[in-house]
Order: C-alpha cells, then structure tokens, then sequence
C-alpha cells in the first residue's frame, strides 16, 4: 500500500530488527518522528545530537562484540542487528554530531546515522540550517550518500545496513530530504541480507609468518582491538595463540576493548602513548601485531619506532591497517579467530616443549622487573581512603581531604561489582582499569578516538543494550571529570528511558591529560607552568546536576563511603551519578 518515505524508512528498520532510533529531532525530521509513534520502536531521545550518537555508538558496540564476527549468522537468523541507528536534524544538528562520529568511526562502530535535509528543490536556494552533509560525514564514513527520491530509500537503507556489518565494520551516513521522507511510494522493503565473511587468510602467508615467529628469540605480541570486536571465539584464540607462541603480550595504543585477559600471566600491559612507550614495546627481534589499529605514538613520529632488524608481522581484518606507517614483513588479511587458530596450529608444530618453556620464563622475568619497577616508582593503590587508617596498605594512604587513588578507584570498583560490564572514558585513570581490574572478554568498551565526550553517552547505549540481556550484568560508566562535563546532559536521557547505570565520576577536578601533555610537548617541570584553563576552579557540582535531571548523585570522599555507596547504586534501578574524588 501507498506510504510515505518515513514510514517506509520505519518500517524498514523494524522489519531488519532494529529496536531503538536514538536521536534528536527537528523540523525536517518531523515525519519520521510522527512515523515511531505509530511503530514498534522505541525513540531514544539525546538532548543534543553528539549525546544520540555516542549513546547510538555504544549500544552498537556492545551488540558487535556480544555477536562477535559471525554477524551474517546472527541476522540469519533473525536476531538483534548489531547496529547502532540514528537520525539527527540538518547541517548543525550534524556537526554536532561529528564528534561521536569520528569516536565512532575510530571504534568501527556498526552504525547507521542519518539526517534530514532541505527538499531537493529547494537546496540550492541555500536556506537557513542548510550545509553539504556528504562532505561533513564522508570522512568519517565507509559510506555516505544522500536519497534523492523514495524509491530508492528501501534499496539504499539495506546498502547502508549490510556496509555497516561487512568487516571491517564501520559507520555509514544517509541524507534523508524532506520531499523524499514526505512523498508516497508502493515500494517494497527490501530484505537484509547477511554481510559476507572476510574469510580465513592465505595459508602460504600463515606459513611465512609461523616460520619467522618459530625462529625468533624474544618474539612480542601486541593485540588490538579487532580481536575483542571479533567476538570471545577470538579472544580465546589470541590466548591459544600466545600460549603456543611463548609470547609477552602488550595492548595496543588506546586499547579500548578487552583483546586479551588481563589476569593471564603473559599479559604485560597496555602500550602507553608516547614514542618511547611504543619502542619499550617494540624492542624486540620478532613482533608481532594481531588486530590493531593504533600502532602509532600519539602525537605521531619522524624517527622509526620499531629497530630496523625487527621482524614484524601484521594480522588483521583491515589491511589499511598492515603495514600503514612502517613496514611489515609478513601481511596476513583474514577472519580474526580463523587466521589465529591456523596461525597457532603452524606456531604450535615448530616449536619444542623446551623452547616454548624458555620463552614463557623470559616472559616471567620482564613481567617481574617492570612490577619492581612501577612498584618503586607509584604510591599504593590499595590505600585506604582516610588518612588515619592504612591497615593492609604497603605506601602512603589517602590525602588529608580523604581523596583516594584512581588505582583504588579501579579496585573499589572490582571488589563490588566483579562482572561488571565497564564503559571507560576516565583518561589519565585508564591505565589503572587495564592494571588493576581482571578484565576478560566483553568485559569493557572504552572511548578509542582520544576526543573527551562519549564516554558517558556510549555508558547510556551500552546499558540500553545490556539491559535487553535475560541476566543482565552492571554496566558502570568509568568517566574523568573533563569528559563528564562535555555532556552531563546525557544523565536525563538514562532517566527518561529508565536505563539501569552507574557513573563513577573520577573527579581530580582539572584537566589532567593536558597537563601531562604540556610537560611532553615543552618540557620541563609542572612548576613552571601556570595551566591555563586546565583547572576547574570554581567547583563543579556533578552530584547536584545529576540530580537536577533525574538521577541520584553522590558526591563521595573515601573509598570506605566508596564502596557503600557503589554497592547501593547497583543494588537500586535507575540511574546513579558517583562523583568520586580522587588523588590527581
């Protein structure tokens, strides 16, 4: 039967599975607007466009990497499509947007983001709010296009679909004019397919690459985040892997998934961000780099970071990523998990049982002296929280104020709440979620672009979609106080769609990260500097403004008022706001 563009637009994403449109309507998204009310869909509204599709981003995520890279049989099936859906208002509404979407872009987010604009008749008239939203997205996008008539909407909403779920996933945008979303069409939905496989890798290059890590003599293994995306089958196969290969382990720069488990003995840590963190990693005969995506230093490099002798070998789903800033010997492009269990069993019968032994001693031995080494250099991370109690801590205890460590933040929260699911955007406190939290597949989604801002809006999509789940885990969103503050707007959102999350604010009340970096971009000591525009100074009431859209807020000092206060914003629904002060 005849209907208009938005309610073929509608009926489309209900006929796909999709449950939610995050969004934030104006004038020309008024039709599909009016359309949700009439569907089996639930509207998810982001006061400010950024918000929906960060809160979109997250709920994708957590959808992609529950599925893992067998998408094409989950919608075979007919289940859930691990795909984010949102719709935005014009040039503005989009380019507030853009910020998520680039996080989004970087975290190969599954999403469908659309936007409305001017009638195409009218378009070169330029009217007020109109932009070119092609060239806005398209860089941020595998795909981006806009529907110049209705019956081409069914055709290019399934394009953009499968785009979404092919490997490398990825975001893609559709302009969505409001002649085409008001106009009639009889055309049918078109079904959504499953998105093809990227399939196993070349044998003969898992062979090059099996050889060249049975001859190493102090091989390393840096894992990225295509591993974790690709599901927990991938994750137990980068262990496999590991175990056969007799491998240290390392995350990659700006990890923000779990790709390996961080109890495991083999497991270092994650790669920190400068040039000399990178070559401590990389200092090795033979390297080998599965799933990542950010080899590169922070602020980039002119001289090598990886020795010039060093073998280096690249896996991954995305060859863009092979080999992109410094070469590899050995390109292996295929399926995660496929590639690492060829890859494990070639490894497996060329290495003998006492080889593999000496190598898992070496291991032993570095993971030893970098304890001893950060042990020396950092206070304890079990302080107690209150100045005159350090029973069972080995360094100092809290400050005279009571603010604790953002170790003991981590560790409060893992003595809590265990299995919780962790949404991270804490900055300067993320080495200590990776340190002192045994995290283990799908166990976290953090913030992968470095931009502050979606965190706390990716937290929302991320319980959205957990708690759909039977048995629903905790979801707490682990938020620096600078990244709060981008959009503490989002709470009202958790409120208005009854969304079950805790916020750990972890509040050292400046900007941190920028004065670190002031100290690696000119040197020198923090007393040199004034910090301009680095502190917040006055005093930002997070609690009060939690509460002031709906929430519960807590401003809390200690990690004793910490962990009761933690243990009653789980045990309660809704959602709470804990503004945790912590030791800068």
């Amino acid at each position: 039967m005849p209907r208009s563009g938005a309610d073929l637009f509608v009926e489309t994403l209900s006929e796909y599975g999709v449950e939610y449109l995050f969004g934030n309507p104006g004038t020309t998204e008024v039709p599909v607007v009016e359309a949700v009310d009439d569907a089996d869909l639930d509207y998810i509204l982001g006061l400010q466009e950024d918000i929906a599709v960060g809160m979109a981003s997250g709920y994708a995520c957590t959808l992609r990497d529950r599925i893992g890279a067998p998408i094409g049989e989950a919608v075979r099936l007919g289940e859930t499509p691990p795909v984010g859906v949102v719709n935005l208002h014009i040039a503005p509404g989009m380019a507030h947007g853009l910020g998520n979407l680039y996080a989004a872009s970087v975290s190969n987010a599954p999403l469908v983001v659309t936007a409305g604009c001017h009638r195409t008749d009218v378009q070169h008239q330029e009217p007020i709010l109109h932009g070119d939203l092609l060239e806005m997205t398209q860089q941020f996008t595998k795909w981006s296009a806009e529907v110049k008539r209705v019956g081409s909407l069914p055709q290019m909403l399934r394009r953009a679909f499968k785009v979404a779920m092919t490997p490398p996933t990825g975001p893609v945008f559709l302009a969505l004019p409001l002649d085409v979303v008001t106009a009639e069409t009889d055309v049918a939905v078109r079904p959504l397919e499953a998105p093809p496989s990227i399939g196993a890798a070349d044998p003969a290059a898992v062979d090059r690459a099996a050889e060249a890590i049975a001859d190493a003599e102090e091989p390393a293994l840096v894992v990225g985040d295509q591993i974790a995306w690709s599901g927990a089958d991938a994750v137990a196969a980068a262990v496999r892997f590991a175990e056969a290969a007799g491998v240290r382990v390392h995350g990659e720069v700006l990890q923000s998934s779990v790709d390996f488990p961080t109890d495991h003995d083999q497991w270092i840590g994650v790669s920190g961000a400068t040039v000399d963190d990178v070559r401590d990693v990389t200092d090795t005969d033979t390297l080998v780099r599965v799933g990542c995506s950010t080899n590169t230093p922070t602020l980039g490099f002119t001289d090598p970071v990886v020795p010039a002798d060093t073998t280096v070998i690249d896996v991954g789903t995305d060859s863009w990523e092979l080999g992109k800033n410094e070469p590899a010997d050995v390109s292996v492009v295929g399926d995660i998990e496929t590639t690492l269990t060829d890859l494990t069993d070639a490894v497996d019968s060329r290495i003998s049982a006492a080889e593999r032994d000496r190598r898992l001693e070496a291991v032993a031995a570095t993971k030893r002296d970098r304890a001893a080494a950060a042990d020396g250099s950092t206070d304890s991370s079990a302080d107690s929280g209150t100045p005159a109690d350090t029973a069972g801590t080995t360094g100092t205890p809290a400050d005279a104020d009571g603010r604790i460590s953002k170790a003991a933040l981590v560790e409060t929260i893992e003595s809590v709440a265990p299995d919780a699911y962790l949404v991270d955007e804490s900055v300067t406190t993320r080495r200590a979620v990776f340190s002192e939290f045994d995290l283990g597949p799908e166990g976290l989604h953090g913030n992968k672009s470095g931009g502050l801002g979606y965190g706390l809006p990716a937290s929302v999509g991320a319980a959205v979609a957990e708690n759909d789940r039977e048995d629903p885990r905790p979801v707490i969103g682990i938020i620096g106080d600078g990244s709060y503050l981008y959009y503490p707007n989002t709470i009202y959102s958790a409120v208005r769609h009854d969304v079950d999350l805790t916020v750990v604010v972890s509040n050292n009340a400046n900007y941190r990260i920028l004065k670190d970096n002031t100290l690696r971009v000119l040197g020198g000591e923090e007393s040199e500097y004034g910090f301009t525009a680095m502190d917040f100074d006055p005093h930002v009431d997070i609690a009060t403004n939690a509460e002031s859209h709906g929430a519960t807020g807590r401003d809390v000092v200690g990690r004793e008022a910490f962990t009761t206060e933690l243990e009653d914003a789980i045990d309660e629904r809704g959602p709470t706001v804990l503004d945790v002060a912590v030791r800068d």
